[in-house]
């Protein structure tokens, strides 16, 4: 009797530390933070791209089953070269520079939009393991012509 209550002691005992470690680690993995200036897109594993931005503090999520996808909305130039002539044929550097930030509304679209490009042209090699990080539901919740990017995606795993 005195081994088999040792033993159920011990069971019980690597129940608890196994209970309290998986606890810490979710409590650890959960907490995300957003600084200012950026905005994140929450994937879920089971609903796909979350259609709300979630804004700038401290957020929890669920570990296994979310993803953040953290975008920079600050305002950020953008500079373009051009070479142009003159009807006396004298070349003339033309330099614009344009301000341009993303809008916060269309930031799980851009993501959406993003998912399928990386999904189009990735290569071969990559294909094998983005399938595998590449959830089903994501492939019918992403938008309106994912059927078509999902048939291009299996032709390029053939």
């Amino acid at each position: 009797m005195g081994s088999q209550s040792a033993a159920s002691f011990l069971t019980n005992i690597a129940r608890a530390a196994f209970s309290h470690g998986l606890g810490a680690t979710a409590l650890k993995s959960s907490p995300y933070t957003v600084d200012d200036g950026h905005r994140v897109v929450l994937f879920d594993h089971f609903r796909g791209v979350i259609d709300d931005t979630v804004g700038e503090g401290t957020h929890f999520l669920i570990p296994c089953l979310q993803k953040p996808f953290i975008f920079d909305i600050r305002t950020r130039p953008h500079t373009f070269y051009f070479v142009s002539s003159t009807k006396d044929l004298q070349t003339v550097n033309l330099k614009l520079r344009v301000l341009s930030r993303p809008e916060v509304n269309c930031l799980p679209d851009i993501f959406k939009t993003l998912l399928n490009m990386m999904k189009k042209f990735s290569p071969p090699s990559a294909t094998r393991s983005l399938r595998l990080w590449w959830p089903s539901s994501m492939a019918t919740r992403s938008s309106p012509t994912v059927p078509t990017h999902k048939r291009r995606f299996q032709e390029l795993q053939q």
